[in-house]
């Protein structure tokens, strides 16, 4: 099994990809473990000839920053921290997101600004590796000061306090370190508010859902060029003429995209005899096109924030500096959270139009896609479904970085609400797959009473491996089973898209 370095080289969609598919195992290089003893000896030393109080090393934290702490009760202070800071409730976070919190953590840690242990970061890695996945819960971070609760919940285990999953189960966190044979971590100062103050909890969720988006914006563009040609769509919105003259980056994307897609098809270049298509067809390269845009300006917000120090106060030890800042507050994440929801919401709108548009009996095909309607509902209901979801987007896409609630007496009077603009984010990607796949249903359905006529090789291809998991419906059938077998087709299915840029982490 092969092993990731933790180091000061730059953390890409790619590494992670590859850390999680792989299933590698991570390991501080030995420059990260300089990094982080010589900040730890550093500020030692500081707090033996420090006279002068620091903010959550020796004072008390939030609107409680003006009471001093002695130096006996350092190592107390930062354990009551953890505890009291774990008020996190609600639905649990997937593990698959948690466990990418202690990698995005570590890595943050690993840079030697934060004043943690050594010990305590490779906790954290012993964690990771060992699958140890804490519980965390998804309510309870305001998104500024950090991700405190949930990230206090990735935390307690270190002190062999909360829960975690471990080979399947949820079990107490101590008895996991007994089994391990691993002693609970002493926090020394400092050590309790670097773990919880950060973004971990909205990076790992942002990073999350950009690995998935990547792929479903490819499928968009995918089923909405079967989807046109199963409507006998025009080929002439996607000649590159017209996108010359609207350069945007992503609608040039598309609309070269769907021509290479449907190169070769027999169907898109048949005599038409309609002159223009709905909007849904007709206007994919610049819906699809601004998603694209978006989801690339997301997916820069959340490089630039993997590889950043976001707890406080932050530790310079050449410079002598201890700062006391903001680098903790989630506003780029929440900004581009709420981005990324709507960018990927709107590829779910107008996916759900194309269904639609295809039920409607127009063009030769059948009215909802069966050939005796009346006695079979055909593929009617699925529409309502994809409509269903589509609407619980658009209120899950009002914005929560809008808002703002004062909190610890005011000290806090700004925040970010990123950590919600995160959780409803994840819900939209998993809505987005839906509403995919749901086209995709109908689309092929559609497509075979174009038949003999044959579309792109490509395209051909594709929907041969979705004839494996579903097939046509000649009359009514229990659709839901369908429905949930093309989700796990999407899921599974890889992708190699004819004459594409390479690099599968940009879109």
């Amino acid at each position: 099994m092969s092993t990731h370095f933790i180091s000061s080289e730059l953390l890409n969609f790619e590494d992670i990809d590859q850390i999680i598919k792989q299933e590698k195992k991570l390991e501080l290089s030995d420059e990260s473990k300089q990094n982080i003893v010589k900040c730890r000896n550093y500020l030692d030393q500081k707090m033996e000839s420090q006279t002068e109080p620091i903010y959550g090393i020796n004072t008390g934290f939030g609107a409680l920053y003006n009471h001093t702490i002695s130096k006996e009760d350092l190592s107390a202070l930062q354990k009551n921290l953890v505890m009291s800071h774990a008020c996190g409730i609600g639905d649990e976070v997937p593990q698959g997101i948690v466990k990418l919190m202690l990698l995005l953590k570590v890595q943050s840690l690993s840079y030697g600004h934060s004043g943690v242990q050594v010990e305590t970061v490779q906790r954290l890695i012993d964690f990771y590796n060992h699958d140890v996945i804490p519980v965390v819960y998804q309510l309870g971070s305001l998104g500024a000061s950090g991700d405190l609760a949930p990230l206090a919940h990735l935390s307690l285990p270190l002190l062999g306090l909360g829960e975690v999953y471990y080979k399947g189960k949820k079990m107490q966190s101590v008895s996991v370190l007994k089994e391990l044979n691993w002693e609970p971590i002493e926090l020394k100062s400092k050590a309790g508010l670097a773990l919880l103050n950060g973004t971990q909890f909205m990076s790992a969720y942002g990073v999350y859902n950009c690995l998935r988006v990547f792929k479903l914006s490819r499928l968009a563009d995918i089923i909405g060029a079967i989807s046109l040609e199963a409507f006998d769509g025009r080929i002439e919105p996607f000649h590159k003429l017209i996108q010359v003259v609207r350069p945007h980056k992503g609608q040039i994307k598309t609309a070269a995209r769907i021509n290479h897609i449907l190169e070769g098809s027999e169907i898109i270049n048949q005599y038409k005899e309609h002159v223009q298509d709905p909007y849904s067809f007709r206007c994919i390269p610049q819906v699809h096109g601004a998603s694209k845009d978006s989801i690339n300006y997301v997916a820069y917000v959340f490089r630039k924030e993997i590889n950043s120090v976001t707890d406080n106060p932050t530790i310079f030890p050449d410079e002598d500096l201890i700062i006391s800042a903001g680098n903790f507050h989630g506003q780029p994440l929440a900004l581009a959270l709420d981005n990324l929801s709507i960018a990927m919401a709107e590829l779910g709108n107008i996916s759900e139009r194309r269904t639609y548009q295809l039920l409607s009996g127009a063009r030769k095909l059948p009215p909802f896609l069966v050939a005796n309607p009346g006695l079979n509902s055909g593929f009617m209901i699925p529409q309502y479904t994809a409509a269903s979801i589509v609407n619980q987007n658009k209120y899950l896409c009002t914005p929560s970085s809008i808002d703002s609630i004062e909190s610890s007496k005011g000290q806090e009077d700004h925040v970010s609400m990123g950590a919600n603009s995160a959780t409803k984010s994840y819900k939209v990607m998993e809505n987005l797959e839906r509403i995919l796949a749901i086209e995709l249903f109908n689309a092929t359905q559609a497509l075979e009473f174009r038949r003999p006529l044959k579309s792109s090789p490509f395209l051909e291809e594709f929907i041969r491996g979705y004839r494996k998991k579903v097939s046509f419906i000649d009359e009514d059938q229990i659709m839901y089973k369908h429905i949930q077998s093309s989700i796990e087709y999407l899921q599974e299915v890889k992708l190699v898209l004819p004459h594409e840029d390479p690099d599968k982490y940009q879109l």
